[in-house]
């Protein structure tokens, strides 16, 4: 049974930072690409992160660029997104997801989800 579970979500003043990470089971998630989208309120899920399983690439949203790190450890089946230089926009349920092979912006795309971990900036 596939689980991806994320951590480390919080309220958190502006400019402040926050780790959020994603502990996978039950899938290899070595051959995984793996993402991090969110959900703020009253609006639709949109894409954050993404890295791909040899962490040799790696995509970011516009709107993180620059403030946010998407990295993993393979040994471990988990992975991470540093987020610095807070800003009350980013305020979102933040979730983890996971797909075969490349990785992907679309959210479509992606095979397994986490429950999703509350990020609260306020300003």
């Amino acid at each position: 049974q596939v689980q991806l579970v994320e951590s480390g979500g919080g309220l958190v003043q502006a400019g402040g930072s926050l780790r959020l990470s994603c502990a996978a089971s039950g899938l290899p998630a070595s051959i995984y690409a793996m993402g991090w989208f969110r959900q703020a309120p009253g609006k639709e899920r949109e894409f954050v992160a993404t890295i791909g399983w040899t962490a040799s690439i790696m995509y970011y949203a516009n709107s993180v660029k620059d403030r946010f790190t998407i990295s993993r450890d393979n040994a471990k089946n988990t992975v991470y997104l540093r987020m610095n230089s807070l800003k009350p926009e980013d305020t979102a349920v933040y979730y983890c997801a996971a797909r075969r092979h490349s990785t992907s912006t679309f959210e479509n795309d992606y095979e397994y989800w986490g429950q999703g971990t509350q990020v609260t900036v306020s300003s």
